[in-house]
């Protein structure tokens, strides 16, 4: 019978700064075989690092708790606690650790409800290994990876869904490029499509997005798309 694992983690804990190591990421997901064939993915990329498994959302917050690990690949549907309630919880626990939302399911309501509990991407189950792979890479890398038709669905509405009445933001709160580099990212644009449309660099534009989380108080880019619509800085016609 299958027992979920976790591996012994470093005495540093995670690494902000020097050589480059492997991302350290926990499976949750109540389906042996679904396991093992994301083990088998992971294993055959150096730059990842399978420190643990979970077979349901609270064996998955209880696993981020004590690993810290870099990324969740987190199962939207499992038994006692589901995916979307373990990642909100996950996420106020542990904001740092990236979240990818794994689903059956192409469905804008549900891929909403993840972005909300604060999900950096979301991925379908019968998507290739490689772009499983490109998938982890890119939400690691702070992007959001997920269907862009999807995505621009979701976006246009948390749009509809913002209070009638937004929050206000003090007008100094972002400068005039932390606006616009804001409102690309939540129109979905990565950081290469956004440093491509206002002619900067990718690196000018992780700095920007750093500041912009820090000033709205997030911990990332899907929360930052949520605060834009809340507090004005993008409007529904403008979400296309």
């Amino acid at each position: 019978m299958f027992k979920d694992w976790q591996l012994d983690t470093p005495s540093s804990g995670r690494l902000d700064v020097g050589p480059a190591r492997p991302a350290r990421i926990v499976i949750a997901d109540d389906h042996l075989l679904t396991r093992a064939g994301l083990r088998a993915v992971l294993a055959q990329d150096p730059e990842f690092d399978l420190v643990g498994e979970a077979i349901n959302g609270a064996q998955a917050v209880a696993l981020s708790r004590s690993l810290q690990p870099d990324l969740v690949l987190m199962d939207v549907r499992m038994p006692d606690m589901d995916g979307l309630q373990a990642t909100r919880i996950l996420k106020e626990a542990s904001p740092k650790t990236t979240v990818l939302i794994l689903s059956m399911f192409e469905d804008a309501e549900l891929l909403l409800e993840a972005v909300k509990a604060g999900a950096a991407g979301y991925l379908l189950k019968n998507a290739s290994e490689a772009d499983l792979r490109a998938a982890i890479s890119d939400a690691l890398a702070g992007n959001f990876p997920v269907d862009r038709h999807m995505v621009r669905d979701v976006l246009r509405r948390l749009a509809v869904d913002a209070p009638a009445a937004p929050q206000t933001a003090p007008a100094d709160l972002l400068s005039s490029r932390e606006r616009e580099v804001l409102e690309l990212l939540a129109r979905g644009c990565t950081n290469r499509e956004i440093a491509e449309q206002l002619v900067i660099t990718s690196s000018t534009v992780k700095v920007h997005v750093e500041h912009i989380l820090a000033k709205l108080g997030v911990s990332d880019r899907t929360q930052a798309a949520v605060a834009a619509f809340e507090l004005g800085y993008v409007t529904p016609d403008r979400a296309r």
